[in-house]
């Protein structure tokens, strides 16, 4: 092998894989290693910081790119350039010397076992001119010692690394020019209907926000229609509970005339028809990919998704649990055996006593056919002391026992429960009931206890064949419209979007490449959305801004706002991946496309209509006039504008947090409402809305500490 220089991605991972050995010198740009067993002419250890080099901007190939122009486009450079990222230089040229010095033999590619490892590795490989060394790959999932050092000593050849360096070139190529092509076309198009900003464009962004426009649409068109149910309440000898005839119907008198033909008016005698009870297992959860711990993270704790990999990537690099980009729930039986080995110290650290019901492998978590590159997160062989648990911060603390209880779950017993069905029959016409009664917590024991859900009602002791007192009586309820997505529920979106589409085929498709984006870049797409502020998240909820809104009006119709084009490109990169694809073909068709939509687009955005083009740089996702609606009576410093869900304080990045609803209980508040709210502290009557009982109310608004408050005008004594 003689004398090996090793790339890490960043300096946390190369003092990693220097604890597996002898250190010999450090200095701020490298760690040399003892010769060894595993490197017998010895190791130099350096490292990226992140993407160490970049493509180069499109006025560094041209300077006609420099200007924002229509006759300039397309932007389609005949060959692709990189260049140090800035800040990066002095690393850079470290790197540089150590590759290009004739006594390093081999280089190794240590960066993350991803395709973006790769083509970070190879970006900086190309840059520095090396020719003639073997490069090898590092694969391994843990940076524990050993698992560090078994890793080094089975090293992988290049010719699978290679591959995916092509696959991820081709991805950050295609992207380049998408967004550097239609982030021009669109905001130079749009400021000709009046909007004064910048609109930038991206392949799997702009898909993204448009499925979020899409619910947002789907929630304002909504028209809530009644709907009717027939609901018994029946009281027996040792008490009292509920039913509903099998009826449920937009018409009202449907449920009148189905009482009416059997004679029901009200109160009526009852009987116990049927009680049927059946035990039910719930086997564990499936152990955690990434997306799975993101969306579980942010129902539980409100962590938003890019939150999640950080604190995922820190307990990684703290040797607790095993990487984090990874989109399988399974692990091999390699992993499983370790696990079984542990198993009684991870219940000392998560304070669990149970009798493991199997260490046999269950092929509902271990299954090697379908682990790829990494397994599902796990904690991994190292045991941490309660001082070492003590030092985690509260995000690392949940993140590491969610992961733990969830690998344990896997050996623990099914949750169990007992299902009653009860049919009450009242003049012939049956009324079901169903409750659920918990016999064994099972698995269920090392999680947070959740909330009941609408069939857990507690049931009586009833005997077939036994009396009742019913009550019954016609129910109105009103249809609901969507849920907005909450952050962590992009995650799921983004992968499942495949069901929304029409076309099967591309349908199936989206399924295949799993959706928007990878598991390794969903929360970072999320991320860049919202620092272009097309989305805004308050209290977990997400919503699409003014901005936000231009853009899908913009781009609708189009390729960019379908998922399907992402299915397809992610489809052909998959194949380069595999070495099945050609880089240079998937980038020749993207130039025709660019080509095609500069043709076509001008055209069609000059023929249409949009909803507000004026918002721009200064008032993006707000309303209610460049001076805002009123000043914050928070911070007594910024100004409130509408967005979609709620008015908000323009010094949120200073810190202010003051926000006030757009809809209260149904009733939608005006922008005087809001003024009258901030500068007098209460608005007058506001009428129409409706209370959890469903019961409509007028009542003055007051501004009591920050939150809303009522008070209830008295009533006239006539």
């Amino acid at each position: 092998m003689g004398k090996v220089a090793i790339l890490a991605e960043k300096p946390s991972q190369a003092k990693a894989y220097a604890e597996a050995f002898t250190l010999k010198h450090r200095d701020t740009v490298m760690i040399e290693l003892e010769k060894c067993s595993t490197f017998p002419d010895g190791a130099i250890i350096t490292w990226g910081i992140g993407h160490l080099v970049e493509l180069q901007q499109p006025e560094e190939y041209d300077p006609k790119w420099k200007t924002w122009r229509m006759d300039t486009l397309p932007i389609l450079p005949a060959k692709y350039k990189h260049k140090v990222a800035k800040g990066k230089v002095a690393q850079f040229e470290y790197i540089k010397r150590l590759f290009n010095d004739p006594s390093i033999e081999t280089l190794i590619n240590a960066a993350d076992i991803d395709r973006e490892g790769s083509n970070i590795f190879y970006s900086i490989l190309q840059m520095t001119g090396v020719k003639n060394k073997t490069v090898k790959r590092l694969w391994i999932n843990s940076l524990e010692a050993d698992e560090v050092r078994k890793g080094f000593n089975n090293l992988h050849d290049n010719k699978k690394d290679l591959m995916l360096y092509d696959e991820a070139k081709a991805r950050q190529i295609s992207d380049w020019l998408v967004g550097m092509n239609f982030s021009r076309l669109y905001t130079i198009l749009m400021k000709q209907k009046g909007f004064d900003g910048v609109l930038p464009i991206g392949r799997v962004q702009s898909p993204t926000i448009y499925l979020i426009y899409e619910r947002q649409k789907e929630i304002a068109n909504f028209v809530a229609k009644p709907f009717y149910e027939l609901e018994g309440q029946f009281k027996a000898k040792n008490g009292e509970y509920k039913g509903k005839a099998k009826i449920k119907s937009e018409d009202k008198k449907e449920v009148e005339s189905l009482m009416n033909k059997h004679g029901i008016t009200g109160e009526e005698d009852g009987s116990v028809h049927s009680v049927t009870k059946k035990e039910k297992r719930v086997k564990s959860p499936k152990l955690h990919a990434l997306s799975t711990l993101q969306a579980v993270a942010n129902k539980r704790w409100k962590y938003s998704p890019a939150s999640v990999l950080l604190t995922v990537q820190n307990l990684y690099e703290k040797k607790l649990l095993s990487y984090p980009r990874t989109d399988t729930q399974f692990i091999t039986e390699n992993e499983f055996a370790y696990l079984v080995k542990n198993l009684k110290g991870y219940m000392d650290i998560a304070d669990a006593r149970f009798t493991p019901v199997s260490t046999k492998p269950n092929k509902r978590y271990v299954d090697g056919a379908k682990v790829s590159e990494h397994y599902a997160i796990i904690p991994t062989k190292m045991l941490p002391k309660a001082n070492e648990l003590a030092k985690l911060s509260t995000e690392e603390n949940n993140i590491y026992f969610e992961v733990l209880n969830t690998t344990l779950a896997m050996f623990h017993e099914d949750y169990v429960y007992e299902e009653t069905k009860i049919i009450t029959e009242v003049k012939g016409l049956q009324f079901d009931t169903t409750g659920n009664t918990e016999v064994s917590k099972g698995w269920k024991a090392l999680f947070p206890v959740e909330k009941k859900g609408n069939g857990d009602q507690a049931l009586p002791i009833l005997v077939k064949g036994e009396s009742v007192d019913a009550k019954v009586g016609i129910r109105k309820g009103m249809t609901s419209p969507p849920k907005p997505y909450t952050e962590g529920e992009l995650i799921n979106m983004m992968k499942t979007c495949g069901k929304n589409l029409e076309d099967s085929e591309e349908g199936e498709i989206m399924k295949e490449v799993e959706g928007l984006g990878t598991e390794a870049t969903r929360s970072n797409i999320i991320e860049t959305i919202k620092k272009h502020e097309y989305i805004a998240v308050q209290k977990n909820i997400v919503s699409v801004t003014d901005k936000g809104i231009v853009l899908c009006e913009a781009i609708e119709g189009t390729l960019l706002s379908s998922p399907s084009m992402t299915a397809k490109w992610e489809t052909y990169l998959k194949k380069i991946g595999n070495g099945n694809g050609s880089k240079d073909l998937f980038l020749g068709n993207i130039g025709k496309f660019i080509q095609t939509m500069i043709e076509e687009v001008p055209t069609k955005i000059q023929g249409a209509t949009f909803t507000n083009t004026s918002t721009g740089k200064t008032s993006a996702g707000k309303s209610g006039g460049a001076e805002g609606i009123a000043l914050c009576p928070a911070c007594k410093k910024g100004k409130l504008f509408s967005h979609k869900t709620f008015y908000g304080c323009t010094e949120y990045k200073g810190g202010c947090k003051f926000t006030l609803p757009t809809v209260m209980l149904g009733k939608k508040l005006t922008q005087k409402n809001i003024k009258d709210l901030c500068e007098k502290g209460k608005t007058g009557l506001v009428k129409g809305m409706t209370s959890k009982a469903k019961k409509p109310f007028d009542a003055i608004l007051k501004l009591e500490a920050g939150s809303i408050k009522f008070e209830f005008p008295e009533k006239k004594i006539s």
